[in-house]
């Protein structure tokens, strides 16, 4: 959804999804992983979806897929926590996208590392 509207509205779902995860999904699981963030909300201009992009950080790639497994399998209960948070008259229904921007970061920090490492050996 383009305009200010819908750039307010992902910025809000944005962060009261990020809040419902690490707050009332977590007392659920407690198994899921240390670093969960929300890192956007796509809102359709009819309010009816919302892509949410979530990025999860956890070194082995087996838990960092059941973290996002539980938080897909608990759209609803995360859109039912959304509608108490938001004063909104529909909530969208919310589809869960996998971010792999954290992990991408990740990698290029160990880059940036080893880079420095030779360059320091080198003087």
């Amino acid at each position: 959804m383009k305009g200010l509207r819908g750039e307010r509205l992902g910025s809000e779902f944005q962060k009261a999804i990020s809040e419902i995860i690490s707050r009332k999904l977590r007392d659920r699981y407690p198994q899921l992983s240390a670093i969960i963030s929300v890192t956007g909300a796509d809102v359709a201009p009819d309010l009816k979806t919302a892509k949410i992009y979530v990025s999860i950080y956890d070194k082995p790639e087996e838990k960092q897929l059941d973290s996002f497994e539980i938080i897909k399998e608990n759209a609803g209960f995360i859109r039912h926590e959304l509608s108490g948070m938001l004063r909104i008259r529909t909530v969208p229904a919310l589809s869960f996208i996998l971010d792999g921007s954290m992990e991408y970061g990740a990698h290029i920090d160990e880059i940036l590392n080893k880079l420095d490492v030779k360059s320091e050996d080198d003087d």
